[in-house]
């Protein structure tokens, strides 16, 4: 979906997400946490910059995704805003933001503890002293359901696709068996299948790793979707060093 199928990425979740409205949710969650003061922004797993499409208005954005077929997309999409090419495991910009965010569940590819945990020193690394993180959470164990069928969609004049998601669940990550049938008009019928992995963490062991990281973390029930929920995180203002004080000469 995110290399050889990234062109139809829009189509397939077009109406399904509101990118207008969870931007002004970030955006307000940012605000009234952070402590930095500042206007930069930067985007992990970007995608094709459906967020940073309303972000970029009120804050300077960075978007950073692993995928070059998706990265092309949202360049489109966004002139003007830097994109870069990097695994959210051990990206390095050399530089801080006042706010990291990683949505729609993009941090559940990391799919282990040990990636999860270097995932998040790395967003702390790119964050400045006040700055918020913004996590949006995949299912836990318990919310994730091994053998449910799903089917998908999308009906317009010139593209059709049906997309059939089988689940399972093997220790502790999800797997979606999705095949894709795609029409498209003057390219004929295409089949493709996939198999994605992703990492079911429990919220307590993901605020845990935020809280080793560093960061004043609380997980919001209420997110986007069903069943996902939201993180935040705080870096801590450290206070400067105050000199010791002075002795007195007798």
């Amino acid at each position: 979906m995110y290399s050889d199928l990234a062109e139809y990425y829009d189509a397939v979740y077009s109406g399904k997400k509101d990118y207008r409205k969870e931007s002004d949710r970030i955006v307000g969650l940012a605000r009234r946490n952070g402590r930095s003061g500042g206007r930069e922004w930067l985007d992990v797993a970007c995608g094709t910059g459906q967020h940073i499409r309303y972000l970029s208005p009120r804050f300077r954005c960075t978007g950073v995704d692993a995928s070059p077929q998706m990265l092309r997309i949202a360049r489109r999409r966004n002139p003007g805003v830097r994109f870069v090419r990097g695994d959210m495991r051990s990206f390095r910009l050399r530089r801080q933001f006042d706010v990291v965010s990683c949505l729609f569940s993009a941090i559940g590819h990391v799919n282990t503890l040990s990636a999860l945990r270097r995932t998040i020193e790395c967003f702390v690394r790119h964050l400045k002293p006040g700055g918020v993180v913004l996590i949006e959470p995949w299912l836990t164990r318990k919310t994730f359901f091994a053998g449910r069928v799903h089917l998908l969609t999308v009906d317009t004049p010139d593209l059709k696709i049906a997309r059939a998601t089988y689940s399972m669940v093997h220790g502790s990550q999800s797997i979606l068996r999705m095949h894709y049938l795609i029409a498209e008009r003057g390219r004929g019928v295409r089949h493709t299948a996939i198999r994605e992995v992703s990492g079911l963490f429990d919220h307590s062991t993901t605020l845990r790793l935020l809280r080793n990281a560093g960061l004043q973390a609380r997980f919001l029930r209420r997110g986007f979707l069903p069943d996902r929920g939201l993180f935040v995180g705080v870096r801590p203002v450290v206070p400067p060093n105050r000199p010791a004080p002075s002795r007195s000469r007798r």
